[in-house]
């Protein structure tokens, strides 16, 4: 007899789980939006995977993860016969002259696990590795280990997978939670019952968590999309800044996402003048063929992230539920579903989704709370 599990929220994780569990298990997909939601956060964000980059902020544990994912992603396209590929071409971290001293901090915090994944560049060495960036640039710091996603591409790609998989999809259905029991709000008489029930709503999850004492906020990010036919840049750029770290990552059909890290905020309004001339100007400063860009999208979006800013897997008899990813989408999302896996592998279901052969230890990391 198959076991029943209901997915609710199809995000990024969401996503890989409905699609990696619909191999061996009846699953269903809950969706308060649409699969094709052009605000969903994952995809308006630059789905960088920069582990080495985030030691300098974050924790220890989230630096683990990342590093981990780096090895989960390509094993996780693989395994769902994805076309979307993970791209590890590294970052290139520069800073204006104003702000070198800011760019010597970063280097001085800055984690590695080897000794290779971070190299100081000069002129010649960062035009060979980027012909493009300006000689006013005269050093850098290169991260050689990381890479990002083009996630938009991937986004609409499982979007396709699900529509067309053994998943039963229920799209603009908000629904509630009790135990292993979901409820249509709309429609109190639609019920479904479960063996499993995996909570990924995100911030959608703020008034209803299984661990009500670490709760729950959005934190603000802004992102603008150019298409730039006259830039050519192959891997992540970070800019140094007073107020905040800014990046250019490429993406396909030349277009490009220009963005801040994170801005403490629970606003959900557009970009303001000042974020938006601070974006664009970042981008120009670095390439001058994005004075000719077309601008795309504006966008802003809101990143469900704990008190802790730590991520969180929480179970409670057949309720498992998963948030807190912050603004590490991208970086902790295979590690958190692969975590997922063992943990009902534990309870007794049977999963498959990639080449176990490199087992990864994860139980430090993420916190398991089992009632």
């Amino acid at each position: 007899m198959l076991v029943t599990i209901a997915i609710v929220g199809a995000g990024l994780v969401g996503r890989f789980l409905a699609l990696s569990l619909s191999q061996s298990h009846q699953v269903t997909l809950f969706e308060k939006g649409n699969l094709a939601d052009a605000c969903a956060t994952g995809r308006i964000a630059a789905a960088m995977v920069a582990p080495t980059a985030e030691s300098v902020v974050a924790s220890a544990s989230i630096v683990e993860m990342g590093h981990q994912s780096l090895t989960l992603w390509p094993q996780m396209l693989n395994a769902l016969d994805l076309e979307t590929r993970f791209q590890q071409t590294g970052t290139l971290i520069l800073a204006h002259r104003q702000d070198v001293n800011d760019l010597r901090h970063f280097t001085q915090r800055v984690r590695c696990r080897h000794a290779q994944d971070i190299q100081t560049l000069h002129n010649e060495q960062i035009q060979e590795i980027e012909p493009e960036i300006p000689p006013n640039f005269s050093s850098a710091l290169f991260l050689a280990n990381e890479g990002h996603i083009d996630n938009r591409l991937l986004y609409q790609e499982l979007e396709k997978k699900l529509l067309s998989s053994k998943v039963t999809c229920f799209e603009e259905t908000e629904v509630r939670i009790d135990d292993n029991r979901v409820s249509d709000v709309n429609n109190n008489l639609q019920q479904w019952q479960f063996d499993w029930v995996i909570d990924c709503r995100g911030l959608g999850a703020k008034h209803t968590l299984l661990k009500p004492d670490n709760p729950l906020r959005g934190v603000r990010g802004e992102v603008v999309r150019v298409r730039a036919p006259e830039v050519t840049l192959t891997r992540p750029i970070r800019l140094m800044h007073p107020r905040y770290p800014l990046y250019i990552v490429p993406k396909s059909d030349d277009q490009y996402v220009i963005g801040a890290t994170e801005i403490e905020s629970e606003d959900n309004k557009a970009p303001s003048v000042r974020s938006t001339l601070e974006l664009l100007s970042a981008a120009y400063s670095i390439h001058k063929g994005f004075a000719e860009a077309e601008v795309i999208e504006i966008q802003t979006g809101l990143r469900p992230t704990l008190l802790d800013n730590e991520p969180s897997i929480i179970i409670k008899s057949k309720h498992i539920q998963i948030n807190g990813l912050y603004r590490h989408g991208y970086l902790l999302t295979p590690c958190l579903v692969d975590q997922t896996l063992r943990l009902l592998e534990e309870q007794g279901e049977t999963i498959e989704l990639f080449s176990r052969q490199q087992q990864i230890n994860v139980d430090d990391h993420i916190q398991r709370l089992t009632t």
